[in-house]
This record gives structure tokens, C-alpha cells and sequence, in this order.
């Protein structure tokens, strides 16, 4: 059992109970010794009032013990005797608490109910007007920068890692990538965009060439058969190394060489074979497989959630960061046209109308056993206490007005009977 908690408002309220209580019994006190006088009077013949005087009396000690019983009925037996239907609230808190659920369930959390009350609040309209304020998109950023940085402390790296590094490798084993790499690199190639790529390789070819002379002229009379004179191998290897360094030269200074064209149909050649031949897409992929398998590749993507990491932990605690201020340019933004756009507050509310009518119809169970099993939990004596302390007093207003009512009645019913019998 779940006991309360009294606190000090609690035991001042049940102070006002107790004196409201002896107020009421007081005025009981007091209709009863004016009946008792008012008796007394009528049988000395004192006059006529004394009849109206005890017959008022006599109603209202009636209506003050009825709403007595009424009252005390409620939280427990009168003066301890086992009467049907008495101390309602601990005997019957289970059911009440049954019975609050299902009216909570039946009348708040309809989707007809949820639906009505959403449509009326304009939701969308006054969290755009909230949004579009500076001072109040700094503080959402605030909050989601600082529920960002909590979640990245919280993650462990090691298995984020693991978990970013298998979804990359099972979504790259799984595509292939030949067609879509031979559709980029035909759509390059059409519109001359590995120009560039060649330009450079021309350009790099050449320098290098121009620097290490030496070396090629090395390679070239090192091929040279062993009979042959020396002189004839250098002049032979000057001779190869001129044609090619005119050849690289001219692919360099011409747009047009014939070698830049051959380049051209190639690349066009084996984009399309990427593309559409069987063979080619095969060793593509086996060569896919080969790379992703190596150990460095594994290292290169598992260490990209570090990096991703240490990016967003510094973007978020850096409020001039790109991060933060796209982020709160983006929800000014989004204000500004909740606030004014029908069509889009008409879409944000039936969202949020369709969410909580979903929530309600379908957890309405759940959300009614929380009051039904919460006050199934709670001490049946305490809770009788902590009601009486709560709304004591207000109910001891019903034993006041019983006793004045029943008395007004009592002489309204003894004036009307004395008027019809004289």
C-alpha cells in the first residue's frame, strides 16, 4: 500500500475541518435546545409561536443529523456501527478509482475529444509566433545542443563504431557499384569534366619528366642488350626520351591531340561497359570486395564516427558555430512561416491531431490503469484522511445548510399544515 504524505498545508487543512465540524455540531447543539425550550414553552401555553419556534427546530435537527450521517458516511461508519452503504471512500476506493478511469477514458480521451481541444488551441499558428522569436529560437538551439552533447557522452564510441563501420560495409557489399559508377563517369566524359583530370596528368607527366631525365635515360639503357655500344644505347635513349617528352608536351599545350581523344573513347568505352558488360561489373565488384576487405579500409571507416563525433561535440558547444546558427536561422525560419502559412499550419495541426488521436485511442487502456492501479495502490485509511483534509470543510458547509434548510422547511411545511387545519 501506498501511504500520503501530510504536510504542514495538510494538517492546517485538517484543522479547518475540525473547527468547521464543531461549528456544525454546535449549531445541532443549539436547534436542539431551542427545540427543547420551544417544547417546553408550548406546553406551558406560552402561545402560539412556540409551536412554529419547535417545529423549526425539530426540522432542523432532522436535516443537521441526516446531512451529519450523509457526511461522516463518506470516510467512515457513523459512531462505528457496520450500516450498509457507510465509509463509501474506503471500503469502495477500487471501484472509485475503476470508475474515475473509465470516465476519464470515455469523456477526456476520445479522439473526437482529443481532436476538438487541439483544433481549438492554434497550435501551429502560436508555436510558429514562439518560434519566431530570437529570444526563444536561442533557447531551443540551447537545449538541442545540450541534448546533443548528452547523447554523444552517453554513446560509446567502441560500439558506435562498430555498429557505423558493419552498416557501411553491409550497405556497400550489398550495392553495386559498377552501373551508377559508369553512369557518373559517362555523364563526366560528356560533359568534359575529366578534362581537368587529364590537363594535369599531362602537366605533372611533363615536369616530372623534365626532372628526372636522368632517371628515364637509366631505365632506357638498362634495357638495352649487353652487345650493343654504350654510345649507341644513349643515343638511342636520348632519342626515346625527346619523342617522349614532345609526346606528354603536346598532350599538355594541345586540346585537340589525337591521344586526348583516344582517352576520351576509352573512358566513354568502359563507362558504358560498367554499365551494361557482365565482365566488367564482375571485376568491379570482386575488386570492391578486395578493397573493403583490407584492414586500413575497416580502420578509415570505423574512425569516421571520431571525427563525426569531435565535429558536432565542438559545434555544439561553440554558440557562433555554423552548426548552431544554421540551426537556429532554420527554426526562426520555420516560425515565421508557421505563423503565417494556412496551408502549412493546417498540415503541422492535422499531424499533431492525428499523433495524439493515435496515442489516446490506441494506450487508452494503459493511461486509465494508471489512475485505476494508482488509487488500487493507495492505503484506504490514509486516502479517507487526505480526502476528509482536502474537502472536509467544504462538506461540513452541507451540515450547516442542512440544519438551516431543514429548519426553514420544517416551519414552512408546520405553517402551511396550521393555515389549511385552522
Amino acid at each position: 500500500m501506498v501511504s500520503f504524505t501530510y504536510t504542514a498545508a495538510d494538517a492546517e487543512k485538517s484543522r479547518g475541518v475540525r473547527r468547521m465540524k464543531a461549528l456544525a455540531t454546535g449549531l445541532l447543539a443549539l436547534v436542539a435546545g431551542i427545540y427543547a425550550l420551544a417544547t417546553w414553552a408550548k406546553a406551558a401555553d406560552a402561545g402560539a409561536w412556540a409551536g412554529y419556534v419547535a417545529a423549526a427546530a425539530e426540522a432542523g435537527m432532522v436535516g443537521a443529523l441526516a446531512d451529519w450521517f450523509a457526511v461522516t458516511a463518506l470516510f467512515r461508519r457513523p459512531l462505528g456501527l457496520p450500516i450498509p452503504h457507510t465509509a463509501i471512500i474506503p471500503t469502495k476506493k477500487d471501484q472509485l478509482g475503476a470508475s474515475l478511469g473509465s470516465f476519464v477514458g470515455e469523456n477526456f480521451l476520445s479522439a473526437d475529444v482529443v481532436r476538438g481541444r487541439l483544433r481549438g488551441f492554434a497550435i501551429a499558428s502560436r508555436l510558429g509566433t514562439w518560434l519566431a522569436d530570437p529570444a526563444h529560437a536561442d533557447r531551443v538551439t540551447s537545449e538541442l545542443a545540450a541534448a546533443l552533447r548528452g547523447a554523444l557522452t552517453v554513446l560509446r564510441d567502441a560500439d558506435v563504431q562498430a555498429v557505423v563501420g558493419e552498416a557501411i560495409t553491409r550497405r556497400a557489399e550489398a550495392a553495386e557499384v559498377g552501373p551508377p559508377l559508369g553512369k557518373t563517369l559517362g555523364k563526366m566524359v560528356a560533359d568534359g569534366a575529366h578534362h581537368r583530370a587529364v590537363d594535369l596528368i599531362c602537366a605533372r607527366g611533363h615536369d616530372w619528366l623534365v626532372t628526372h631525365r636522368g632517371s628515364v635515360m637509366e631505365a632506357i639503357e638498362g634495357g638495352a642488350p649487353g652487345w650493343t655500344p654504350r654510345f649507341v644505347d644513349r643515343k638511342v635513349g636520348d632519342r626515346v626520351y625527346r619523342e617522349l617528352l614532345r609526346f606528354v608536351t603536346e598532350m599538355r599545350d594541345m586540346p585537340g591531340h589525337p591521344a586526348r581523344a583516344s582517352i576520351d573513347r576509352f573512358l566513354t568505352d568502359f563507362a558504358a561497359d560498367l554499365q551494361a558488360d557482365t565482365d566488367t561489373r564482375a571485376r568491379v565488384e570482386r575488386l570492391k570486395s578486395d578493397i573493403l576487405a583490407r584492414p586500413e579500409v575497416q580502420d578509415i571507416i570505423a574512425s569516421a564516427w571520431s571525427s563525426v563525433r569531435a565535429l558536432l561535440l565542438a559545434a555544439a558547444e561553440d554558440d557562433q558555430s555554423q552548426l548552431r546558427r544554421r540551426a537556429r536561422a532554420s527554426l526562426i525560419a520555420l516560425g515565421k512561416r508557421l505563423a503565417s502559412d494556412t496551408r502549412l499550419q493546417a498540415k503541422v495541426e492535422g499531424w499533431a491531431e492525428d499523433a495524439a488521436a493515435y496515442v489516446v485511442t490506441t494506450y487508452r487502456t494503459e493511461i486509465t490503469s494508471l489512475i485505476t492501479d494508482t488509487v488500487a495502490g493507495w492505503d484506504a485509511t490514509q486516502t479517507s484522511r487526505k480526502i476528509e483534509a482536502n474537502i472536509g470543510r467544504d462538506l461540513q458547509f452541507i451540515r450547516i445548510n442542512g440544519t438551516v434548510v431543514g429548519a426553514l422547511a420544517g416551519l414552512a411545511i408546520y405553517t402551511i399544515s396550521h393555515a389549511l387545519g385552522g
